[in-house]
């Protein structure tokens, strides 16, 4: 049920996504996105593609399969999916259970997103389950600042926001990936902590 819920906020705020998020965009996100997609090669799961705001940053040679719960935003990412310097097919379907056999992909991507899973370790396990060994875990999301005055309006905030639409803003991707136990090849936080991006890698047999 909170699947559903979040799939039609979703639906219903496709149409101004985007303008919604275009300051944020331009002046806090935009520079996690090229990081994570310029370390994404080979064979690509995006989860959560949204409307596409990743995908004029992956590299040519990637080969993309982009998937979204919310039909209506992915109709705003097959307008960014034509003018893509790579090849992108876009599937809907739940992140947290993916269609997709063991080891499918050289990396999975996931920006901004986890915040709005219902149940975020599951969605990361999905994604681990779906990488090949060797393969690249590329994640960036917002999480609890290291200012202890931001985070505490953080927690304020997401008391409107988990019941609305179910985002949280202070949750830590980073925890359920080593929980995992793989290894972290890369990470950093920006922005008063408030955004931590993260490269993990699956271990090769």
């Amino acid at each position: 049920m909170r699947t559903e819920r979040v799939r039609r906020y979703w639906d219903r705020t496709a149409t101004r996504y985007d303008e919604r998020v275009a300051r944020m965009e331009e002046r806090y996100l935009v520079p996690s996105r090229r990081w994570v997609c310029e370390r994404a090669v080979g064979e690509v799961l995006e989860v959560a593609v949204g409307s596409g705001l990743n995908l004029p940053h992956y590299p040519p040679e990637a080969k993309l399969i982009g998937v979204d719960l919310s039909e209506g935003m992915l109709q705003l990412a097959r307008r960014r999916a034509a003018t893509a310097r790579c090849e992108v097919e876009l599937l809907r379907t739940d992140g947290s259970r993916l269609p997709f056999g063991d080891e499918s992909f050289d990396a999975v991507v996931c920006t901004f997103s986890l915040c709005g899973f219902p149940d975020p370790r599951a969605g990361v396990e999905e994604m681990v389950r779906v990488l090949r060994p060797g393969g690249s875990l590329l994640l960036a999301d917002h999480v609890g600042s290291t200012n202890p005055f931001i985070r505490l309006g953080q927690w304020v905030l997401q008391a409107i926001t988990i019941p609305a639409e179910g985002e949280h803003w202070t949750r830590r991707p980073k925890r359920h990936v080593k929980a995992l136990g793989l290894p972290i090849v890369e990470t950093d936080r920006l922005h008063h902590g408030i955004v931590e991006r993260l490269h993990a890698s699956r271990e090769a047999r």
